[in-house]
């Protein structure tokens, strides 16, 4: 693992905390590398909060701005690589589990318990876009969670086995499962995964949220070399583990610890935080973003509610405190 040590967001550094890069290694063996936010000054153990996604991404975009401003707020942050991908390790390169990447957030807990700053009493997660889905899989699992809030959610299980708005049929899933059987073969004599085509270029006629992704990842706004969906790709065989995977069954067990929803109003992803929030149980709640689309919430600073965010985990990490 080389570590870029230059900073080389796709955000301002700020001058209000304090950021280093960390590695820690997930239950599986995969070193992660992380960026690790935390207010200047601090003196006494603070609450901490994990960010990770979208799915795609890497911590340079929209998790390290999500973290560097809730450290501002006062918290200590954690943004990081999921295995496989960006500055951490794993081969092949850009490869994505349901699995793999849940246990990414525990092992990101376990890095952030670990630091002398922190009270590993009061830790909380944030999700972004397709680790929303990941963070909300893990909480559930990971009892030492006290708080998680899913930013512009997708289920990527759903939304791969199932398509936008559940829209494929058993045929087409069965024709898309004989393709990606079919390309294990040509895998297996090659001795080395093929890739999909680049993410995110426009070839004309895209739907909204594919030109709205574009002018994420594919600009001066959000593009970084190591990203996944900024010009490169995923293998073709990634979305096999997803198939027969709905990371969401046990949403429910997140209960009775707090989980909020932030989604915009005209994002083409609004239904799965609808329909995460429907099958949640109690404490839950589902912030709509008026006129937001699905990428406003991945870095604009005036649209992402982080006055809410700051609140929202301060009113139940220290209930978690006094709980504990």
């Amino acid at each position: 693992m080389q570590l870029t040590q230059e900073w080389d967001k796709t955000f301002a550094k700020s001058d209000k905390v304090d950021h280093k890069k960390i590695t820690f290694t997930n239950r599986y063996g995969i070193t992660l590398a992380g960026d690790l936010y935390q207010p200047k000054n601090a003196s006494a153990k603070l609450a901490a909060i994990v960010v990770c996604g979208p799915f795609g991404a890497v911590k340079e975009q929209a998790s390290g701005l999500y973290a560097q401003t809730m450290a501002e707020r006062g918290f200590v942050t954690l943004a990081f690589d999921a295995s496989y991908t960006g500055e951490s390790s794993g081969e092949p390169r850009n490869v994505a589990s349901p699995d793999i990447n849940t246990e990414d957030v525990s092992a990101a807990v376990d890095a952030l318990g670990l630091q002398p700053s922190v009270d590993r009493e009061r830790i909380g997660v944030i999700g972004i876009c397709g680790w929303g889905g990941m963070a909300l899989n893990a909480v559930a699992l990971d009892k030492r969670v006290k708080a998680v809030v899913a930013s512009t959610m997708y289920d990527m299980t759903r939304v791969m086995s199932k398509g936008y708005n559940d829209s494929v049929t058993l045929e087409q899933r069965t024709r898309g499962l004989e393709q990606l059987s079919a390309q294990r073969w040509v895998d297996a004599e090659n001795g080395a995964p093929a890739y999909q085509p680049p993410y995110n270029e426009l070839r004309g006629g895209e739907a909204q949220f594919m030109v709205d992704y574009h002018d994420y990842y594919s600009t001066t706004r959000g593009h970084h070399p190591r990203a996944v969906n900024s010009g490169n790709s995923w293998t073709i065989t990634t979305p096999l583990s997803f198939m027969n995977m709905p990371i969401l069954t046990y949403i429910a067990e997140i209960s009775p610890r707090p989980v909020l929803f932030i989604h915009g109003e005209s994002a083409h992803s609004r239904y799965f935080s609808e329909t995460a929030y429907a099958a949640a149980a109690q404490p839950k709640e589902l912030m709509i973003i008026p006129e937001a689309s699905h990428t406003d919430l991945y870095d604009r600073v005036d649209v992402i509610p982080f006055d809410k965010l700051t609140t929202f985990f301060t009113q139940y990490l220290a209930t978690a405190a006094r709980a504990a």
